[in-house]
């Protein structure tokens, strides 16, 4: 049975990815790969790995990749084996509890994102906002709160990244590989793939439907790349975040109105529509159309929709909100607004900014302008959202907006590694995972031994490098060029004190004030006694040439003979990489420019590791830093001062802390070998950051605040 939020739909099925190969005594191995919860769930991955552990590497993790590859007879003897037998019974009654527990009561939430990063295999994610999305989706699966997300299938995912030798991001273009990933087409009663149509648009506009389930929720994906559709129109979704305007638009029009229609289709009449953004903003028009269908007039429809929907907002960043020309929206809208009644100018004004009414429509005040709640991700970003967006409530001062804030968190069960999870296990009560939100659970990590933990952590750091050096010797194999290895990490060592950075290559997160003085980070990475060094990871947007110009610099810092090897740029920052990186590097480094971060969640996912912050006072981290779970980089620097200043103050205090506070509690250790103060500091940053930076605080926070009837958030 399949369930879609609300209830089972017993009219629809999914395809099944052929599994001919596994004996019948484990054959919902097949069942199992076919169903995400397995890449948040320790026990299902080993399962997966004891059949052959070269395997399950070579497959990059994929659990319906390997199967597909794997030979006959090593499925027949685990079909054989008791102990492998009872690992496979004690796995499949958790999926069974946990991934299908019965029908949900009541309507679905409906969460619609542009992007979800859920597995690297399933490349339709850019960065932190589909992380979100994807833990987000996760954590209502672990509580049971009966939710459907709706987005994209792109063919081509995001950027699959390299560097030139010149340091230049180069873009390539990688095929998901559908038929090797947890993902199936949504058949009708006849095995046809559903394929729907977006209402009252021209030229028509037609997308297949997918589904990937997460756990107990499904996520239901659009994908244009039909036969029925010509071949311009089957590349609208080809890529995620395409610079080319027209095509973004396109984009959004069948993420938001082909997104609703495909609800309709599902028969899921949803509680609450829930936008990640103002991407999908168009959703709420066609809940509007639905309920004029019913006899509604538009304002009486429109404020019913304003009651049961909400807009989270990620971005202070103006970029960051889609603003598309009036006359392309009318090109591809007028038919579809005479479907609402509206005249041109009725129409546009809903996406108008007061005070730019001539930049365009504007995807993020459409969505201000029709949902009846809206939060932002962190407590300051809570204040400057309201700020930003006060002139659509000219009789409002900013603190009145109407905006409030539910802060990010992260899924635990994902971003945990398992070998800490394991250690959790060994000290923490019973059950700790089920009460991970409570800060009394994470007063225990004070039972594990200094040295177990840095045991623990320094296994982790080689694991890192370990494959740091895998990704460097395949990048090698593929272009025999030398020239890139040492900028690559091929030189990192584990006994030198390790700062990672790793974030989207945005001017605004300033990658480089690391780097900012070139002689002092010179002597700092080539100190014979005490030095540092530096692992960078990101992506520039592929339109974005002032954040490959930044990326480009950083890796020429690191082609540098001078730097020794200590500063090495890693390529195509994913999911995976994401995992080895939080878990592995000593400390987490955030450095944007203020106000601009809106929470950040790699820092979360560092820390809950025991990895310290070493950040900016920003986003998330002005609630999370306390005066001993990591440093915060606050060079006083006056609000308003030029560009320049500030870089410069920050950049001093940076290498202040690093040089005075950093080093000598990483390298100073007692007789035992250990750093008993960078322990102090771990434990530090597990016990403050895991209860409170948690999907499932996040979650609760969203039922209680937003969800329900209490308001707009915190």
């Amino acid at each position: 049975m399949t369930y879609y939020g609300g209830k089972s739909l017993r009219r629809y099925t999914v395809s099944n990815n052929s599994f001919s190969n596994i004996p019948a005594r484990i054959d919902r191995l097949g069942e199992l790969a076919e169903n995400l919860w397995w890449s948040w769930n320790p026990q299902a991955r080993m399962l997966f790995k004891m059949l052959d552990r070269q395997a399950w590497k070579d497959s990059g993790h994929n659990p319906d990749r390997m199967l597909k590859s794997l030979p006959r007879d090593a499925l027949i003897w685990a079909s054989r084996d008791r102990n492998y037998l009872r690992h496979y019974d004690l796995v499949l009654s958790q999926f069974d509890a946990e991934a299908y527990p019965g029908d949900y009561l009541g309507s679905p939430i409906a969460y619609f994102s542009a992007e979800y990063g859920l597995h690297h295999s399933l490349p339709f994610y850019a960065g932190g906002l589909g992380f979100l999305a994807g833990d987000h989706l996760k954590e209502c699966s672990d509580m049971g709160v009966p939710l459907v997300a709706v987005g994209f299938m792109y063919p081509s995912g995001y950027l699959q990244q390299t560097v030139d030798n010149h340091g230049w991001q180069q873009g390539l273009t990688q095929t998901v590989d559908r038929e090797s990933a947890s993902i199936n087409q949504i058949l009708d009663t006849e095995g046809n793939q559903i394929v729907v149509q977006v209402p009252h648009i021209r030229p028509v506009l037609r997308a297949a439907l997918w589904k990937v389930a997460v756990g107990r929720v499904s996520l239901l994906l659009m994908d244009t790349e039909i036969e029925d559709n010509p071949p311009w129109i089957r590349d609208i979704a080809k890529q995620l975040y395409t610079s080319d305007k027209e095509q973004r638009l396109l984009q959004e029009i069948i993420l938001g109105l082909g997104g609703y229609t495909v609800l309709k289709e599902m028969e899921v009449a949803p509680s609450l529509l829930h936008l990640n953004e103002g991407h999908p903003a168009f959703a709420l028009l066609e809940a509007i159309r639905g309920l004029m269908q019913q006899g509604l007039s538009f304002d009486t429809a429109r404020e019913r929709v304003r009651g049961s929907s909400l807009l989270t907002t990620h971005t202070p960043v103006p970029a960051g909100h889609d603003i598309f020309p009036e006359e392309m929206v009318e090109k591809y809208f007028a038919p579809y607004r005479e479907a609402l009644g509206l005249d041109r100018e009725t129409f546009l004004e809903l996406g108008r900014h007061p005070e730019h009414p001539q930049a365009g429509f504007n995807m993020t005040v459409l969505a201000l302008n029709l949902t009846g709640k809206c939060n932002a991700v962190s407590r300051r970003h809570g204040e400057v959202t309201r700020q930003m967006w006060q002139p659509l409530w000219p009789d409002r001062n900013p603190e009145e907006v109407p905006v409030g804030h539910v802060t990010n968190g992260v899924h635990l069960p994902t971003w945990l590694e398992p070998k800490m999870r394991l250690l959790f296990h060994r000290y923490f009560s019973d059950g700790w995972i089920k009460e991970q939100e409570n800060p009394a659970v994470w007063e225990f990590v004070e039972e594990i031994p200094d040295f177990e933990l840095w045991r623990n952590h320094f296994w982790l750091k080689i694991k890192l490098l370990n494959y740091i050096r895998q990704l460097a010797r395949r990048d090698w194999t593929m272009r025999r060029s030398a020239d890139l290895l040492p900028a690559l990490g091929t030189m990192l060592d584990p006994s030198v004190l390790t700062i990672g950075f790793a974030r989207r290559f945005a001017m605004y997160k300033r990658a480089d004030l690391v780097l900012r003085d070139p002689d002092r980070i010179k002597r700092l990475v080539n100190d014979n006694w005490r030095p540092v060094q530096i692992i960078f990871a990101g992506k520039a947007h592929p339109a974005d040439d002032e954040g490959k110009r930044l990326l480009q610099s950083v890796v020429r810092m690191a082609q540098d003979p001078e730097m020794n090897g200590r500063i090495a740029f890693v390529e195509n920052y994913n999911e995976q990489l994401a995992q080895y990186m939080v878990h592995g590097v000593d400390v987490w480094l955030n450095t944007p420019k203020p106000p601009l971060e809106a929470s950040g969640t790699s820092g979360m996912k560092a820390a809950i590791n025991g990895v310290p912050n070493l950040s900016i006072p920003d986003g998330w981290w002005l609630e999370g830093a306390t005066p001993t779970n990591g440093w915060t980089i606050d060079s006083r620097a006056e609000e308003g001062s030029d560009q320049e200043t500030r870089d410069n103050l920050d950049a001093a205090e940076l290498y202040r802390l690093i040089e005075q506070d950093l080093i000598p509690a990483y390298y100073t250790t007692s007789e035992d070998g250990v750093p008993h103060d960078w322990t102090r500091i771990m434990k530090e940053s597990i016990k403050s950051v895991a209860p409170h930076f948690s999907a499932r605080r996040m979650i609760k926070d969203y039922l209680r605040f937003v969800y329900g009837t209490e308001g707009h958030g915190r």
